[in-house]
């Protein structure tokens, strides 16, 4: 007999593609911590939400950008990494999936939209406990010192008392130098969204097209919610689950409508 521990397998994904700096970030902070494999989209799947690949051939590639590091590329949204990671690469369900750094904030109304925490909700529904990190800076040359500091804080704990089996944690960081962040605040969803608009122009050959732009506005003036807390230079980390159930709003119904049998 052995007492020896298993090492953890970590999946890693994201949606700004398999080449972009944030998932180089990721698996550098993380990749002494058990057996890294690297399932990524092939090109930026932003604003992808929870979409999966129907009546197009998916493929997948190895690649070899995070040196000895098992990865490879796929030409699905982030869900259909995560699902073709469990089913055709690993062929069994890793420890925790991980999912990010994202360039660009995840906090509050973004949740719905991104790629990112999609990708990390389909792994929670496939009973694998999972992260996304994202920072609020879009920037390519974005500086992630600071976020990887706390990625490797936050995936050790992950890993020394593993969660319940259906855990997602929205993780975003401030633009921030890691003397700067005053630490990590356990967060609730903001009330928050954008005030969008369609901008109306003419392409070359005379036809209409639209370009969606907004503005993040903060509708919650409360302190502890995720918005608060990057804006006063802490991490932010929000508990989401995929059960959409309202269920104050349910009991609410069920005793001011008479239609319900």
């Amino acid at each position: 007999m052995t007492d020896e521990k298993k090492e953890p397998v970590i999946l890693v994904t994201n949606d700004d593609g398999v080449t972009a700096p944030g998932i180089q970030n990721l698996v550098e902070a993380i990749r002494d911590l058990g057996k890294v494999v690297v399932v990524a989209p092939d090109k930026p799947q932003s604003g992808m939400g929870h979409a999966i690949t129907i009546g197009v051939p998916l493929r997948l590639h190895r690649v070899h950008y995070f040196g000895d590091i098992e990865a490879y590329q796929c030409t699905g949204t982030p869900v259909d990494c995560v699902k073709l990671a469990v089913d055709k690469v690993l062929h069994h369900k890793p420890d925790i999936c991980i999912s990010g750094i994202n360039h660009g904030a995840n906090h509050s109304i973004n949740v719905i939209y991104s790629g990112t925490m999609s990708a990390a909700v389909e792994a929670a529904i496939e009973s694998i406990p999972a992260v996304g990190f994202s920072l609020l800076d879009y920037s390519l040359e974005a500086d992630f010192t600071a976020a990887r500091r706390y990625v490797r804080q936050i995936v050790e704990q992950m890993l020394q008392a593993p969660p319940d089996k259906h855990t997602v944690l929205n993780v975003n960081f401030p633009i921030a130098t890691p003397e700067e962040i005053r630490g990590i605040k356990l967060c609730r969803q903001a009330y928050a969204k954008y005030e969008e608009d369609f901008l109306e122009r003419t392409d070359p050959h005379g036809r209409k097209y639209y370009w969606l732009t907004g503005e993040f506005i903060n509708f919650d003036e409360g302190t502890d919610t995720d918005v608060w807390a990057l804006a006063n230079n802490y991490v932010s980390v929000v508990p989401v689950q995929f059960d959409l159930t309202h269920y104050k709003q349910k009991q609410q119904l069920e005793s001011s409508w008479n239609i319900f049998s």
